[in-house]
């Protein structure tokens, strides 16, 4: 450890912090001491700075391992702006790009690199991490290693192998969302020691209402929940379309909105999550691609428009709701259709065995791959294409192609969405021999030099279409110019990526021998439907608090009822006499202000029985008081 430094100088020097919030001291205290850490924290729980601030206090390197691409390019960058020397290896990464990288690793100018699990296996990185002088290794989303969790990884029971290079540092895995088995799990796979150390919040969130309603008209009801809870909020959808309509709707009604799924270009991405977090528009209607890394603490509301497919997902998404401390609401809506289709999109995940080898066979056909070849073989990988050629359902194909990279016949690593880079491998004296020699190339060159810093020591993004307007040119001759000047060996150019690639890394085998082990498949389609049974559960209960039953899921059993939930607000005692009169002039000073429908009175008036707030109603039209007009709205008479 460095001396004269200590937590609270480090949050304050980086973060502008003067205090640590809940178990983050105790956290980091404990991979201080050298002990194997599990973290389990809610989501928006703060847990990066467990393992950023420690990294800055110990010698060597702290090793990140991320699932996400996007994620860990964020946190980069966010590093990178508090002046803190962190880099990350992803996939598409050049062999000279990964050399610079690793080369800064071991001659200590960096503090903290991510990498993704998939990296670990690789050769050229375990002779890199042999090398490097590491204080500690993180693992972000733990619950990825563990076959009973929802979102399990093959990938990440590569973890554990690596500790062997460095057998005397500590290990911290972070989760937002494990149940009592699923930690166990996590500490088992990654060969936690004896005196690791457990470190769990509560997932409490009393700020947190959460509400389940049957609802045949969803936007109907997901409009009056932007007009009356106000602020900012996240729409979740399971397909990519609803996002557009769901968005138009909501700014045809009056609500600014955008949205966001994987399918738009990152730019695109990019200019949607940056205009809702800076508050440009109110709401974001998006797919699950969306929320990962996200700490914007002021959303008031997140609306599921259908049912997610675990607990652990819809907890996790609606987490994002009141990180500030605030009220906030967590609302699902369903009907009978959505209980159908979670059913049916089980089936598409788990499809039989039968269906995972003839996709098997059809893929390897595709790419014209004889039985007994392959091994490394790496192509694009134009789904669309192959699932219009063969006629499969997209869901059903990418669970097959995920049960196939189980059994290590092929891997499917994520789109790499970073920008088009360069590195200029020259001394400068050299650069300006290459201007004189090819003054073709010489105001390109100048311009990168004058727009891009640091391009002599790292591969820096560039932008095609910005240099292509500087110098008025079409982008396609910014590309042409730069392969050329790549070819003259001036710099070392590497063009974004487009299409994912596909890696086969077995042996093609005929199909019929296609085996599933049993952890691979069977195991994991019984636990994939006893977390479709708790979602169900919890969606149609009516006999116990929303919040109770989530802490109950993951495992703190003396859960107290919430008092803000549908369900505990359905089954509050009934207003007393004394407070009739009150309710009353309440509900005549909303319905003079503005008219009403009953459902937007409800929702204003808060927690009292829906059904007696209809039947005060009700006598307030027998009373002739008020009035229902065309619009089934009530008014002042």
């Amino acid at each position: 450890m460095k001396p004269g430094t200590n937590k609270q100088e480090v949050l304050k020097k980086y973060w502008g912090y003067d205090s640590f919030r809940s178990l983050q001291a105790e956290i980091i205290d404990s991979l201080l001491q050298g002990c194997d850490t599990l973290a389990l924290m809610p989501t928006g729980g703060g847990k990066s700075i467990c393992y950023q601030v420690p990294a800055l206090m110990l010698d060597g390197i702290c090793l990140v391992v991320s699932p996400l691409i996007a994620l860990m390019k964020d946190q980069v960058q966010q590093l990178q702006n508090r002046g803190i020397k962190a880099a990350c290896l992803i996939s598409g990464t050049t062999g000279i790009e990964q050399e610079i990288v690793y080369n800064k690793c071991i001659h200590g100018s960096i503090k903290l690199l991510y990498v993704s699990p998939e990296r670990l296996k690789q050769q050229v990185f375990i002779e890199h991490f042999r090398q490097m002088r590491v204080s500690f290794i993180a693992v972000d989303e733990a619950h990825c290693i563990s076959q009973w969790g929802y979102d399990f990884r093959p990938s990440y029971l590569e973890i554990a192998k690596i500790r062997a290079y460095h057998p005397k540092i500590p290990m911290l895995a972070l989760t937002a969302t494990a149940t009592p088995q699923v930690a166990d799990d996590i500490r088992r796979q990654l060969m936690f020691t004896a005196t690791s150390r457990l470190f769990k919040s509560s997932f409490q969130r009393p700020n947190l209402a959460y509400m389940v309603f049957r609802e045949e008209d969803k936007m109907g009801r997901l409009l009056r929940i932007a007009y009356n809870v106000g602020g900012s909020g996240i729409i979740y959808v399971r397909n990519r379309r609803r996002t557009h309509e769901i968005a138009d709707r909501l700014v045809a009604n009056g609500i600014s909105a955008t949205y966001y799924h994987a399918g738009l270009e990152p730019k695109e991405r990019d200019i949607a999550q940056r205009r809702w977090t800076q508050g440009e528009v109110r709401a974001i209607v998006a797919t699950n691609a969306f929320g990962m890394g996200i700490d914007k603490p002021d959303v008031r509301y997140v609306v599921h428009m259908d049912i997610p497919t675990s607990i652990e997902a819809y907890f996790q998404e609606a987490g994002r709701a009141g990180r500030d401390g605030n009220k906030a609401y967590a609302v699902l809506l369903y009907n009978d259709d959505d209980l159908d289709t979670l059913q049916r999109n089980f089936e598409s995940n788990y499809p039989t065995r039968k269906h995972i080898a003839n996709i098997y066979r059809a893929i390897c056909n595709y790419y014209q791959l004889p039985i007994g070849s392959g091994t490394d073989c790496q192509f694009d990988f134009d789904f669309e294409a192959l699932c219009s050629t063969y006629r499969f359902n997209v869901m059903e194909f990418f669970s097959a192609a995920r049960f196939l990279e189980k059994e290590g016949l092929l891997s499917l690593p994520e789109l790499d969405e970073s920008q088009s880079r360069l590195y200029i491998p020259l001394s400068r004296e050299d650069v300006y021999r290459f201007q004189v020699e090819q003054p073709r190339y010489s105001d390109l060159m100048a311009l990168l030099l004058r727009m891009y810093g640091g391009l002599f020591s790292d591969f820096t993004p560039i932008s095609e279409q910005v240099l292509a307007r500087r110098l008025y040119l079409d982008p396609q001759q910014i590309r042409n110019m730069l392969l050329h000047m790549d070819a003259l060996k001036a710099i070392i150019y590497r063009p974004r990526h487009l299409k994912p690639q596909i890696i086969f890394t077995s042996p093609r085998i005929d199909a019929n021998d296609l085996y599933l082990t049993e952890s691979n498949y069977t195991e994991l389609k019984q636990q994939a439907a006893k977390r479709m049974e708790a979602i169900r559960r919890y969606v149609l209960s009516a006999e116990d608090c929303r919040s109770t039953m989530l802490l109950h899921y993951f495992g703190e059993t003396e859960a107290a009822p919430c008092g803000s939930c549908d369900y505990c607000l359905q089954h509050k005692k009934t207003v007393s006499s004394d407070d009739t009169a009150a309710l009353k002039a309440r509900i005549l000073q909303l319905i003079k202000e503005k008219p009403c429908r009953a459902e937007e009175l409800i929702e204003q008036v808060g927690n009292i029985d829906e059904e007696h707030i209809r039947q005060m109603l009700r006598e307030l039209v027998d009373q002739r008081l008020v009035t229902i007009n065309k619009s089934l709205q009530f008014e002042v008479l």
